[in-house]
């Protein structure tokens, strides 16, 4: 597995990530809309095929936080290069079904809830007739840090994993982040360990959240290869603690990458995204 945290390759992909920014022509792409049903509400989505280049890989893009739509610009970027995606509204958004959930987004019951729905159209996906040869992984950004891991290990049949700026810790440790920052981004963000010492009170987690998720709980028993991709600018998650708890975790499963972007902030994707796609080149293999 190429190490993608390797300083010179880090910059080599620096100089390629500007390259799949540009807006796909329609038609480079074919979309089919597609409903499925997870824990009794039906969730709307689109999967977009590629139309003129070969089928690579496919994925399902998973949602950061608040009422999100599917993401369609997205969608269409991936597709231009060979990669079908799934993208779906966020229960209780747009046209799916069930409720979305504002005050407690991040409780332990919502972020199992969200992962069983990213369960779904992972399965939905891999059951086209389309992705039967491709490798089939789920994608996502910030919140989506805590529900692909757990998601993954609950479909045990993701074949990989693209995160764009999803935390690599607790809930509660991204919170005390996030408050120390105001969720800015900067030129030099301080370390998680810097906002923790900041702090006048004693964090406690809310009982009524229910379980503090910890995505490496999930990470450490993964097999499957995965890609995290920051920016050193990030406001908004512990970027220094995710990276410290990816190290550890590649001790257990070599092919866990990230890469860290030194002029990217927390909202980096279309600036990125021709670094996850030649990463989903690379692990892609003839499947089952």
């Amino acid at each position: 597995m190429l190490n993608l945290s390797a300083p010179v390759l880090i910059k080599a992909l620096l100089l390629l990530s500007f390259a799949v920014s540009s807006p796909a022509n329609a038609s480079e792409f074919k979309t089919e809309e597609v409903e499925f049903v997870s824990q009794k509400a039906k969730l709307s989505g689109t999967i977009v095929f590629p139309e003129k280049v070969q089928l690579r890989a496919a994925l399902v893009f998973v949602h950061g936080s608040g009422k999100q739509l599917r993401n369609l610009q997205l969608a269409e970027s991936l597709a231009s290069h060979g990669i079908a995606t799934l993208v779906y509204d966020k229960r209780g958004v747009g046209q799916s079904g069930g409720a979305y959930e504002s005050e407690q987004s991040v409780s332990g019951h919502n972020i199992s809830l969200l992962a069983d729905d990213a369960v779904a159209a992972l399965g939905l996906l891999r059951r086209h007739p389309k992705t039967e040869n491709v490798a089939v992984g789920l994608s996502g950004i910030s919140q989506a840090g805590w529900i692909v891991p757990l998601a993954a290990e609950r479909a045990r049949s993701a074949d990989f994993l693209v995160l764009w700026s999803g935390p690599v810790s607790r809930v509660s440790e991204e919170d005390i982040y996030s408050k120390h920052t105001n969720d800015r981004d900067s030129d030099n963000p301080p370390t998680f360990a810097e906002a923790l010492a900041a702090r006048t009170q004693r964090y406690t987690w809310p009982s009524f959240l229910g379980k503090d998720t910890d995505p490496t709980e999930s990470l450490s028993r993964l097999k499957v290869p995965g890609l995290w991709i920051f920016g050193a600018r990030d406001g908004s998650i512990p970027v220094e603690l995710s990276i410290q708890n990816l190290k550890k975790l590649a001790e257990l499963n070599k092919d866990y990458a990230y890469v860290l972007f030194s002029n990217q902030g927390h909202n980096n994707m279309s600036e990125t995204l021709s670094t996850a796609v030649d990463w989903m080149r690379r692990v892609n293999r003839p499947m089952r």
